[in-house]
């Protein structure tokens, strides 16, 4: 059921609008029917994962199997190179098979983008996507702004403009970053990645961002938006498009004009482009130069998508994408509050004006989540999701987030650190509260480095000469980890892949632990 009003009829609740049948969009806050079968496939890998993990006797039966869930927040590169690491321990674990769920943002999509064009990667050796991504990470990237790029890109954004998409300097900022992370051009589209789900054999990917609108601040105004590759939605509302829908022209739920599926590179620069203002106007100022250069030598004629983006970029509030609105023609029933299943999604504020913003605009502007909130948690907080376990990997402190969770009452542990904590973290903690309905079991893993300073494993000291591998500055101004960095050495990425990995096998039976809190409180549920 929805909680929009139908100019036609007025109804409340639209699946049961009698004039808006064989909608081409989906209302309600039920999962899709594809991920309800993806969840039962899933969870024959799940349950035997942890059979042979825990040495258990018998199979488990489908309510003894809990819903596991990795989260993860921005940082570019560096959330790119850790989530590697981390999946890479988690496979040497025989724990990857136990996740249902990766949801990302920022830099952690571009893991998740490139792992998912393989539709069995999680069943595979991982050490060729990492040597992929570590040739990506170490290669120059100066011929980003070379001028056989710009020509590239300005043939891009004029075939983009004519599929009938606006064009901005975000579609530039994702064709920049297909050339961060691939060889060639990059044909792949999210949908497609529905392939590396028919079997199960794969976690669901959930890519998150935020609509914005121009008028309000992000504090005043955002919608959550989750990206999967069967669905893509507004949490809020409880509406969704198909994946390959998203972008094209909508009005009162009917298709008015299908337009290609974007290449998901046109995503990644939607809701992975976080990597700071700084490097953005890096790559603006030596654009305009490049573009100055091929003026002068009249190589390249504008006004065109290119030169637009470069001055929407210059002008405009530039981290903003926009789409086609698939809302169009609905407007916020007044009486939204009465319906139940939207109270029970806690994350419904509306805005601090909402008498104003009743009717849905014509585009949807979307930004990177990081702008708001550095986490990619809330599609997985939905109550129907019943996620029993977060792995939570986090370059931040979680305190902004939880405060955000506590503020909209949503089930979630209290994180309580000692003031020794908070200045030297550890490299994990486990937070649960089972006295909250609801509330999942939380796996705090900051990446710090800490025992790793002394250890190369787990157990296995380091040697003189080995001591310089476990020195890693993350968080110095000077560090080569930060956020604005678009090159590693081959040095400085193994170090931080090999801290990743270290990290999660150091802890492993925290996380054991908490799966096997999972479990017995699902035993205890049923009796």
């Amino acid at each position: 059921m929805g909680v929009l009003i139908c100019k036609i009829c007025a109804c409340f609740y639209l699946s049961n609008c009698s004039c808006h049948q064989d909608l081409d969009m989906r209302f309600g806050f039920e999962l899709c029917s594809e991920e309800l079968t993806f969840l039962q496939k899933r969870k024959r890998y799940v349950a035997s994962a942890l059979k042979n993990v825990f040495h258990l006797q018998r199979d488990l039966q489908d309510f003894e199997v809990p819903v596991v869930a990795i989260i993860t927040t921005g940082g570019g590169l560096k959330s790119m190179t850790g989530l590697y690491g981390s999946l890479m321990a988690l496979k040497k674990l025989n724990l990857l098979d136990c996740v249902s769920y990766i949801s990302g943002l920022s830099g952690t999509t571009w893991t998740m983008a490139n792992l998912y064009r393989d539709a069995y990667w999680s069943q595979k050796d991982l050490d060729s996507h990492i040597g992929e991504a570590q040739k990506q990470a170490t290669k120059c990237k100066m011929g980003c702004f070379s001028m056989d790029r710009m020509k590239y890109y300005d043939k891009q954004l004029c075939q983009r403009k004519e599929e009938g998409y606006r064009t901005s300097f975000i579609d530039l900022w994702g064709l920049m970053i297909e050339y961060l992370l691939n060889d060639g051009k990059d044909p792949h589209k999210l949908s497609e990645q529905q392939e590396a789900l028919c079997d199960g054999q794969n976690p669901l990917p959930i890519y998150v961002s935020v609509s914005v609108r121009d008028s309000y601040s992000t504090n005043d105004f955002k919608e959550w938006v989750e990206f999967t590759p069967y669905e893509v939605g507004l949490l809020k509302y409880g509406a969704f498009v198909r994946t390959e829908h998203f972008g094209s022209e909508f009005f009162m739920g009917r298709l008015l004009k299908k337009l290609p599926e974007s290449r998901i590179c046109y995503l990644q620069g939607d809701v992975l482009h976080y990597l700071g203002r700084e490097t953005l106007w890096r790559g603006v100022t030596l654009l305009t130069k490049g573009l100055s250069f091929m003026l002068r030598t009249r190589m390249y004629t504008p006004p065109g998508p290119l030169s637009s983006a470069l001055r929407g970029a210059l002008t405009d509030r530039f981290s903003v994408a926009q789409h086609h609105n698939f809302l169009k023609g609905y407007q916020l029933h007044n009486n939204y509050l009465e319906n139940e299943h939207f109270c029970r999604w806690k994350d419904t504020v509306l805005d601090s004006r909402p008498n104003e913003l009743m009717q849905n605009a014509d585009h949807l502007g979307m930004i990177d989540a990081g702008f708001f909130i550095n986490t990619s948690s809330p599609p997985l907080l939905r109550p129907q999701r019943e996620v029993d376990v977060i792995i939570y990997l986090t370059f931040w402190l979680l305190y902004k987030a939880y405060k955000y969770y506590s503020e909209q009452k949503i089930p979630f542990p209290k994180i309580s650190l000692t003031d020794e904590d908070k200045k030297n973290l550890k490299e994990c903690y486990l937070f649960h509260d089972s006295d909250l309905p609801g509330c999942p079991i939380v796996i705090f893993l900051p990446l710090v480095n800490d025992t790793f300073r002394e250890y190369k494993a787990p157990g296995v000291k380091r040697c003189c000469s080995e001591m310089e591998g476990g020195q890693l500055d993350l968080t110095s101004r000077f560090s080569p980890y930060c956020m604005f960095s678009v090159r590693y050495t081959d040095e400085n990425y193994r170090r931080l892949l090999n801290l990743s990995e270290y990290n999660i096998l150091n802890n492993s039976q925290m996380i054991m632990q908490a799966l096997q809190i999972a479990m017995q409180r699902r035993r205890q549920n049923m009796c």
